[in-house]
C-alpha cells in the first residue's frame, strides 16, 4: 500500500476552511478534492485544512485528489456486508473459545460485537473524549479565533464545561467558526452524535 492510499484509508474526518468560510467536510479523498477544485478556480486562496478528530491544521497533499483511485479488491467487489444500511463486512480472527463464547449470546456474533465495542466506546469516551473534544477545541479556535473578542474567556469556559456560556461567547465571531467550534466541543459538554446500532441488521 503507497504512502497516499495509507493516508486516504484514514477513518479521520476534515474540515476545510476558506477564511472564516467553511468550503468541505469530509473523508480525505473528498476535502482534497474540493480544495484543488477552489483553489484552481481562486488561486492563492489560502485554504486552511483541520483534521475533526484533533483540530489540528492539516498539510494536506494534493496528491490524494489527483493520483488515488481506490484499488477493486476482492471485499469490495462481492460487497461483503449490507452497504446500504451502513454494515461493512471485514474479517475478524479470534480463538475458538471466542467464537464459542459469541455463538452462545443474543443476536449472534455480529450482534454481540457490536454491542462489546459500543460498551467499550461509552466506557472510554466519559473522561477521555471530554479531554480530546476539550484539546481539540481549543486548537481549532486558537488557530482560527485567537484574537477574537472573548477568546480567552471562551477557553476557560470551555475547561469548565459550562456551555451556555462558551456558545454565548463564540456566536458572534465571524463565518462558521462558531458552528465548527461547537461541533468539535460537543463531547466536552457530555453531548455525542452517535446513536444506538440497529441490533437485527
Amino acid at each position: 500500500m503507497s504512502e497516499i492510499d495509507s493516508v486516504v484509508h484514514d477513518q479521520t474526518t476534515y474540515t476545510a476552511f476558506h477564511g472564516s468560510r467553511r468550503v468541505a467536510q469530509g473523508s480525505l479523498r473528498e476535502v482534497a478534492a474540493a480544495v484543488k477544485l477552489l483553489e484552481e478556480e481562486n488561486p492563492g486562496a489560502g485554504i486552511r485544512v483541520f483534521a475533526d478528530q484533533s483540530g489540528q491544521v492539516v498539510d494536506l497533499d494534493r496528491r490524494v485528489a489527483e493520483q488515488y483511485t481506490p484499488p477493486r479488491t476482492a471485499t469490495t467487489a462481492v460487497a461483503l456486508g449490507r452497504p446500504k444500511l451502513g454494515v461493512i463486512g471485514r474479517e475478524v480472527t479470534l480463538l475458538a473459545r471466542h467464537w464459542d463464547w459469541l455463538g452462545m449470546q443474543p443476536g449472534g456474533a455480529s450482534a454481540a460485537i457490536r454491542r462489546l465495542v459500543d460498551d467499550a466506546r461509552t466506557n472510554t469516551s466519559s473522561a477521555s473524549a471530554i479531554r480530546i473534544a476539550q484539546e481539540a477545541t481549543y486548537k481549532f479556535l486558537f488557530d482560527m479565533a485567537g484574537d477574537e473578542p472573548g477568546f480567552e474567556e471562551a477557553i476557560r469556559a470551555l475547561y469548565r464545561k459550562d456551555q451556555e456560556r462558551f456558545n454565548a461567547l463564540i456566536q458572534h465571531w465571524p463565518g462558521d467558526i462558531p458552528a465548527y467550534g461547537k461541533q468539535l466541543a460537543a463531547n466536552a459538554f457530555g453531548g455525542g452524535s452517535g446513536s444506538a446500532a440497529d441490533e437485527k441488521v
